[in-house]
């Protein structure tokens, strides 16, 4: 469960870097708990889902935006390409393909590896 807590636990945290074993597993995650909640609300949009949608979408948003930058601080990113999810079609993709290589080996200007084993 550690996995899928670490990026709850740095909620508001964006600076840093955040490995793809930190990030893809909470991203799945939110994406099935988001999707078993939206297809109820597509078949029905009167229902109580829709409460629970947004609910879950609010509660979630910062932390999800904060992995983001994360992820794309390891892949030696700005955080500012988080915006690209907003062009219409393929902004969300683009951000994906960006987020799936591995990350910079050793420290670059978003901080050390996290791989890397402590020092100390």
């Amino acid at each position: 469960m550690e996995w899928i807590l670490a990026p709850l636990k740095k909620y508001a945290t964006f600076s840093g870097r955040a490995r793809r074993k930190e990030f893809w597993p909470y991203m799945g995650v939110f994406y099935v708990i988001f999707l078993a909640l939206f297809i109820p609300v597509q078949t029905d949009p009167g229902s109580p889902m829709v409460f629970a949608l947004g609910l879950f979408s609010l509660a979630l948003l910062v932390p999800t935006i904060a992995a983001f930058v994360r992820r794309l601080h390891d892949v030696d990113k700005s955080g500012w390409w988080y915006l690209i999810n907003f062009v219409p079609f393929v902004g969300g993709i683009i951000l994906l393909i960006i987020c799936i290589p591995e990350g910079t080996q050793g420290a670059n200007q978003y901080g050390p590896d996290p791989k890397a084993p402590p020092v100390g």
